[in-house]
């Protein structure tokens, strides 16, 4: 990857410090929940999944901007995470929104939350570690 300026660096560990707290969040705010199709049955059950559904937005579009504030280099070094899938998720809520599906959000936080995690965790390490 081409070197990055400190300013560069510290506004990209800025974005991935909030992704990574919004994606905590979503395991916290979810652990226990055996059946999201429980949250469509309330008022308040379905307002926590429009806070899911705003926070799973919030992250995919960090990683949008991470991505193009690297010229789609730094993504690339975790290559397990269906990137595209990522960005189209954050599509489908932000434009469908009556038309969300629960049990892909469900698939999500259950699923693909701690790669993502993780993969966060790399670029966060990385970058504090890397040189311009």
């Amino acid at each position: 990857m081409e070197s990055i300026s400190s300013d560069k660096r510290e506004v990209l560990l800025d974005t991935l410090l909030q992704v990574k707290e919004a994606i905590e969040n979503l395991l916290t705010w979810n652990k226990g929940i055996a059946d999201m199709n429980q949250l469509l049955l309330s008022p308040s059950g379905t307002q926590a999944l429009a806070g899911n559904c705003m926070t799973i937005m919030a992250v995919a579009e960090g990683f949008r901007k991470i991505d193009k504030a690297t010229d789609g280099q730094l993504l690339p070094l975790r290559p397990e995470i269906p990137w595209r899938q990522v960005f189209g998720l954050r599509n489908r809520i932000a434009h469908g929104y009556f038309d969300i599906d629960v049990d892909i959000i469900s698939e999500v936080i259950n699923n693909d939350l701690q790669p993502l995690l993780q993969a966060t965790s790399f670029f966060i390490s990385y970058l504090k570690t890397s040189t311009e």
